[in-house]
């Protein structure tokens, strides 16, 4: 079963739980760290959970920061499986 687009007045209390910043169709997460190996390794954690979902995250790394972007492509959108990854990316810092 494909997963279901979320209407707006669900996204938005979502989008305020995991305190990521909604950008049209997709929520954005910013993180900073001391120096490159360490983004690395978060995300390596980050990529270790996608993996596990089956539900990947568009990252980019810039030397200490990075930015990853959640959203649904085979929806089009945003569905339940973009907050429970952003979730569990927040367990784990960051």
């Amino acid at each position: 079963m494909a997963p279901q687009l979320l209407p707006d007045n669900e996204i938005e209390p979502a989008v305020a739980r995991v305190g990521w910043q909604r950008s049209g169709n997709e929520i954005v997460h910013e993180a900073t760290f001391k120096d490159f190996a360490e983004a690395l390794a978060w995300v390596n954690e980050v990529g270790a959970l996608a993996e596990a979902r089956g539900h990947h995250p568009d990252i980019a790394i810039s030397w200490n920061r990075v930015t990853l972007r959640l959203s649904t492509h085979s929806a089009g959108g945003l569905t339940q499986l973009d907050f429970e990854l952003a979730e569990a990316i927040n367990g784990i810092g960051a």
